[in-house]
């Protein structure tokens, strides 16, 4: 009998912090193009749309370098639902809102939020996932991301029928609904083993760790205690080390995968998915496409069912041939519709429009535009969208893994600041230039994974230490990936056969002596 609550469902759960990143994603692009927020907020146009767009992301990077004292003091658990009764404060201003000053507040303090969880949850996903499904479980994040954004965007197109201020007001503040049951459902949930374990409390570690890995919460299961032994040892290690974690994210040791993590991130951003999700009613229109939700409700499908082939497989395929077949895919349709653009495009007669640059008359180059729109998205789905996520706190260790995910997210953050920001007059200004711009990005992002990003897959997160540390070839890392690691298996091995001992176990061996001795006494 299946458990109900289990690995998949506490991951889950705890991702509808990354819905409401996708809540928040649709909150803009479904009422940029209707009348009623027009007209309201004064046909906010470029710079000005760039502010109300990019204040998420200003308080989002606030957030997200807050998550690594707030994660590592109170818990990734706390933390979050700290950043939950944020949203449910933005949201509120956001929809009570009587202009662009008191609508770009509301986003600021929803950002926090997002800044918080979007750090936290795949932290937490992470170390409470088994090696061999930590991909499917930290991809769960970017699902519900793009379940956020296809939700929040149907009730948007609902709602763009009322003719009041309604059609705006009435979504932002339903937004509030999964944000109150993320603070309220967290408290039945278990903390994080590793941060238990990091806190010394070491039998409630133990407790949860055979909760999450054994089907009657076997505290002596073998492989139960092996991953303690492999959690205790490396605590054991840091701890003889004595480093300061804030400068030991930039020590010689460290710094690479703190680099690394913090790329990964913003390639994400760059990779020009954020003017798919934000603006494609911007690019839709300006490519002559006639029924803007309709289409734009395609592409939010599109990215929400193609996230579901990475969540069953990547831990199969592997992280590095993701990002590398996504950055190349990327590249290829990003150039395409470009070029498209530049072929049957036309300055707009039409002022004061976001766009000034329109495709009419041709049919056929709409369609490929509207197809190349759909493929980017449906490849950004299957690769950088939940890899983004699950690479950043696999690599760095734990004493550190807070503040080095905090500042891989705060670069997310930042990207994504400067492109809500600057993507309306950039569409306005270089029109068709944009997609070569992001084009090149993606090519860049190949190149840097390929020099640079070891496969991580089958790995425990403890055992990852051993491939930066050793300087394990890029080609060996993907092949010992394949193969599987085998290290927490004969450490179970060891630990059955008596051969090896966790701490706990000659603790306990000790105290039950000393107690068998006052009771002959």
């Amino acid at each position: 009998m299946v458990r109900l609550l289990n690995v998949y469902t506490i991951s889950a759960f705890a991702a509808l912090g990354g819905a409401l990143l996708g809540f928040d994603i649709s909150s803009m692009s479904g009422v940029i193009g209707t009348d009623q927020y027009q007209k309201y907020y004064s046909n906010p146009l470029g710079i000005h749309q760039g502010a109300i767009t990019s204040a998420m992301a200003g308080g989002s990077l606030v957030g997200a370098l807050s998550s690594s004292f707030l994660g590592d003091s109170l818990s990734r658990k706390v933390a979050i639902q700290i950043g939950a009764a944020l949203w449910c404060i933005g949201a509120a201003v956001q929809s009570a809102s009587n202009g662009i000053v008191m609508l770009v507040i509301g986003r600021v303090l929803a950002g926090l939020c997002v800044g918080l969880t979007s750090s936290l949850v795949p932290i937490y996903q992470s170390e409470i996932a088994p090696r061999k499904i930590r991909g499917r479980i930290v991809s769960l994040q970017q699902f519900a991301i793009t379940w956020g954004i296809l939700v929040q965007y149907f009730i948007e197109y609902g709602c763009s029928f009322l003719d009041s201020t309604a059609s705006f007001r009435v979504p932002w503040a339903i937004q509030t609904v999964p944000a109150v049951v993320l603070f309220v459902g967290l408290f039945w949930f278990p903390h994080s083993p590793r941060w238990l374990a990091s806190k010394d409390r070491w039998d409630e570690a133990l407790r949860v760790l055979a909760f999450l890995r054994s089907a009657n919460n076997d505290v002596n299961d073998p492989l139960v205690l092996a991953e303690y032994k492999e959690v205790e040892d490396q605590i054991s290690q840091e701890r003889e080390e004595e480093s300061n974690s804030y400068l030991e994210l930039f020590s010689r040791k460290i710094r690479k995968r703190v680099l690394l993590s913090m790329a990964v991130q913003m390639w994400s951003q760059l990779t020009g998915m954020n003017v798919m999700m934000y603006y494609i009613v911007y690019i839709l229109e300006s490519a002559g496409i006639a029924n803007l939700m309709l289409a734009s409700s395609i592409q939010y499908i599109i990215n929400m069912v193609m996230t579901i082939p990475s969540i069953l497989w990547t831990d199969k395929w592997g992280r590095r041939p993701a990002l590398l077949i996504g950055a190349i895919g990327m590249s290829f349709w990003l150039f395409l519709t470009g070029g498209l653009l530049m072929r049957y495009g036309e300055f707009n007669p039409v002022l004061n429009q976001p766009y000034t640059w329109i495709v009419v008359g041709h049919p056929a180059a709409t369609r490929a535009i509207l197809a190349s729109a759909y493929l980017a998205v449906a490849t950004f789905a299957l690769s950088w969208g939940p890899v983004g996520w699950m690479y950043p706190p696999e690599i760095v260790p734990l004493r550190i893994r807070a503040k080095s995910v905090a500042l891989a997210t705060a670069s997310n953050w930042v990207s994504n600041f400067a492109l809500g920001f600057a993507v309306p007059p950039l569409l306005r200004y270089i029109q068709w230039r944009l997609f070569f711009v992001f084009g090149s990005f993606n090519i860049a992002a190949f190149i840097h994974v390929w020099f640079t990003a070891p496969e991580t897959k089958q790995r425990t997160l403890e055992e990852l230490d051993e491939i930066f540390e050793y300087g394990e070839p890029l080609w060996k890392s993907f092949l010992g990936g394949q193969r599987g690691s085998n290290k927490l298996d004969m450490l179970a091995k060891d630990i059955e056969m008596g051969v090896l001992r966790t701490n706990r176990s000659a603790h306990m061996e000790t105290k039950h002596v000393n107690e068998n001795i006052i009771c002959r006494s």
